[in-house]
């Protein structure tokens, strides 16, 4: 693209950059960019602003004011800055913890961001390295401070990083803070922002630290007598690279186990995730090594971490002795499942106890609690809003778990985010439970299924790019709204669900009820009489439509499991031609 088509906009805000009060070899960047033959970066880089969400930011790094870089990760510490003046008026004092991940640049975006939170007279604690978000969770709560952030994109390619915020009770922020904080965010001009507070104001988090959230870690336990039992479990444990690389083998030790088996490639921490096209555990080929190493050593379980350590995938053996991954939904089925049945047998239930889950993830879950006289909650999707729930129903009730179809489990309320730290400790004590009584994990998820019924999940998404592809996927929406499917599969429908309108309607009595949601969501649902459920929505972060399926049968015996498992794969293909993908 020549120069002569270079949008206004652009020019005038790359000249800002030239001009403005930014560092040297930014502008040289800039220089290089506006100079280049091909214009393409230089029009990316610039064109709009970054945006600071309702998650933060998250975005490819490099120069620009639509790139992550020091300037627009200090432009969002400002407005933070100046929003936690507002919203903490009355204290004397206002602290904040700061956490990063292995990506590149991360130690640099943190180490930014506390000088700034410095410059601002708040006392910051910094991880002396790089740790997992639940810990940064963790200690907001653990140090009584006001806020928080970590640097990390999860699991977005390499060339990708992001920063969130989070609120005194170590939840991701909602609403109304995050909206007052975009608008703070907004306000702030390159000028504003001071880069370098006094070093007294940052204290240096570390091992002592580490051993105070470990402490709680462990204490997620249900069987520890079960562990001794079987403290020689094989378990592969990968980090992908990330965070999790130290102290998720130190809570598995701490829990008794002594046989976690490494992959020593991906050990290795490195924010260009060597070994892996995608640092996502929900991807099959991020769990290859893990698995050839499980083969290698007959391992019963596999375990990865994603970048930042919050969320897990695993993978399991099967009734062929072939490892299988186990997804999101079912990593929830089982965790509930044990959780509830332990707490049983110990007498940890006295009708107070509450799950909760989103309204994507699988309906099974709502099962296992209200069959087992334990209440449930359903909320949006994203963990903040798990801990918006647990935050209303605090001295009143207990939460004894919650998760999402998404790879996310929280075991305890002392993180309030998706906790892979935690999540790992219990799967590998579920493991050992499930062995302990002569069976695998896999015949322990077929125990679920033959006892509350058979599920089968797909999510499907659809990617419509730029201007035109939003305008679609609007247009997707509204005629779904419009002009429903009478059936799926060949079940009629009988319950839409408009979380825009927050609106149920029965197809089959007329009846309309309002959904007890706070605050409205671009989702709708479609049950049919059957006990299938499709959820569409708009991704958040991503030019994409989602559909999350989730069709049921029953499991009769163990030995009709792989004809079941076929039956509902051949639904859900139905489902998906009857929605027109």
């Amino acid at each position: 693209m020549k120069s002569t088509e270079i949008p206004s906009i652009v020019l005038l805000k790359a000249n800002e950059w030239l001009s403005g009060n930014y560092d040297d070899n930014t502008k040289e960047d800039v220089y290089r960019l506006i100079n280049n033959e091909d214009s393409t970066e230089l029009i990316d880089a610039f064109y709009r602003d970054l945006e600071f969400g309702t998650g933060g930011l998250r975005g490819i790094m490099g120069v620009g004011t639509n790139r992550m870089n020091i300037y627009t990760v200090g432009a969002a510490t400002q407005g933070l800055c100046n929003y936690l003046r507002i919203a903490f008026a009355s204290l004397n004092g206002i602290g904040v913890a700061i956490g990063y991940d292995c990506r590149n640049n991360s130690r640099l975006f943190a180490e930014t961001a506390a000088g700034i939170f410095s410059a601002n007279d708040m006392k910051v604690y910094l991880f002396e390295d790089l740790r997992p978000t639940p810990e940064l969770s963790f200690v907001i709560r653990e140090l009584g401070l006001q806020s928080g952030i970590i640097i990390t994109a999860s699991h977005n390619p390499k060339e990708y990083n992001g920063y969130k915020a989070y609120w005194d009770d170590g939840s991701q922020i909602v609403e109304p803070h995050d909206f007052n904080i975009i608008n703070e965010v907004l306000k702030v001009k390159v000028d504003d922002i001071n880069f370098n507070g006094p070093k007294e104001n940052i204290t240096i988090l570390g091992a002592e630290t580490d051993e105070k959230f470990l402490q709680k870690v462990v204490s997620v336990s249900l069987s520890p007598e079960v562990i001794q039992r079987q403290k020689d479990l094989k378990i592969v444990y990968t980090p992908i690279h990330g965070t999790g690389v130290k102290l998720i083998p130190m809570a598995l030790s701490k829990m008794g186990f002594i046989n976690v088996i490494h992959v020593p490639e991906q050990d290795i921490v490195s924010g260009d995730f060597p070994t892996v096209i995608s640092p996502n555990p929900e991807e099959p080929a991020a769990l290859k090594l893990a698995i050839e190493k499980a083969v290698e050593v007959d391992a019963d379980i596999v375990m990865a971490s994603d970048p930042d350590a919050d969320r897990l995938g695993i993978a399991i053996k099967n009734d062929k002795g072939e490892f299988i991954l186990v997804n999101g939904n079912q990593t929830v089925l089982i965790f509930l499942y044990y959780i509830i049945t332990k707490r049983k047998q110990l007498g940890l239930l006295n009708g107070l106890e509450y799950i909760v889950k989103t309204i994507v993830t699988t309906e099974l879950a709502a099962k296992i609690a209200l069959e087992n006289g334990v209440e449930y909650y359903d909320c949006f999707t994203g963990f903040k809003y798990i801990a918006e729930v647990i935050r209303e129903n605090e001295g009143i009730k207990e939460y004894i778990g919650g998760g999402e179809e998404s790879f996310g489990f929280m075991p305890a309320d002392f993180v309030r985010d998706k906790d892979a730290v935690s999540s790992c400790a219990l799967m590998a004590e579920i493991a050992a439970w499930a062995k302990d009584n002569g069976r695998t994990l896999f015949q322990l998820l077929q125990d679920i299924y033959l006892t509350y019924g058979f599920s089968k999940e797909k999510m499907k998404y659809v990617v419509r790019k730029g201007k035109t592809g939003a305008e679609e996927i609007e247009q997707m929406m509204v005629n779904f709204r419009n002009n429903p499917p009478k059936q799926l599969a060949g079940s009629e429908l009988s319950v839409i669900k408009d979380y825009e309108t927050l609106t149920e309607k029965n197809l089959i009595s007329g009846e309309e009820k309002r959904i007890n949601q706070k605050i409205t969501s671009n989702v709708l649902q479609f049950f049919t009489l059957d006990g299938s459920k499709v959820s569409v929505r708009p991704s958040g972060t991503e030019p994409k439509i989602k559909f999350y399926i989730e069709v049921t049968d029953l499991l009769p015996t163990r030995d009709q499991y792989d004809a079941v498992e076929a039956k509902t794969n051949l639904k859900i293909e139905q489902v998906m031609i009857d929605l027109g993908l």
